[in-house]
């Protein structure tokens, strides 16, 4: 059986919805032996996730990963802060952002890559209400050309 690659196990589709993003970085993630193994039964949630940067290094907050089934007492905190791995240049650069008025940094997607949990994070500035009405409108107005060219098709 031939091995998927950067097959994405949670992604954060509220951050897309609340956030233009600008940039992207990919992040590892330093992690206790039961996470990874939550991580891989896709037993996590991405929803209500930031993150955060304290005495130059770069955490998240609030990412949930379930406990373990068959660990033991030495299972993991479900929602604790986890480290993220950047270079020292990028997180200089997510510094610069954040002190920007209006930038957060963002959890987009989790995923292994080459049998490493990795998070992609974004740089985003927050829309406002008439930004996101304009997205649906958009998104509403897209769907709706798309099935009339579908139907046009079959006929």
């Amino acid at each position: 059986m031939a091995k998927k690659e950067n097959n994405a196990i949670a992604t954060n589709k509220k951050a897309r919805h609340d956030f233009f993003i600008e940039e992207t970085y990919e992040a590892g993630m330093v992690l206790q032996g039961t996470e990874i193994k939550s991580i891989r039964a896709s037993r996590v949630n991405l929803k209500d996730s930031f993150a955060r940067i304290s005495k130059g290094e770069l955490f998240v907050h609030n990412l949930h990963i379930s406990t373990y089934e068959q660990g033991n007492r030495f299972n993991h905190e479900p929602t604790r802060a986890r480290k993220l791995l950047l270079h020292k240049k990028e997180i200089n650069k997510l510094i610069g952002y954040t002190q920007q008025k209006g930038y957060s940094i963002v959890p987009l997607k989790l995923y292994i890559k080459n049998g490493v949990a990795k998070l992609l994070i974004g740089v985003g500035k927050g829309k406002k209400k008439y930004d996101k009405r304009e997205d649906l409108k958009r998104k509403q107005a897209k769907r709706d050309m798309d099935r009339a060219i579908k139907d046009q098709f079959q006929r």
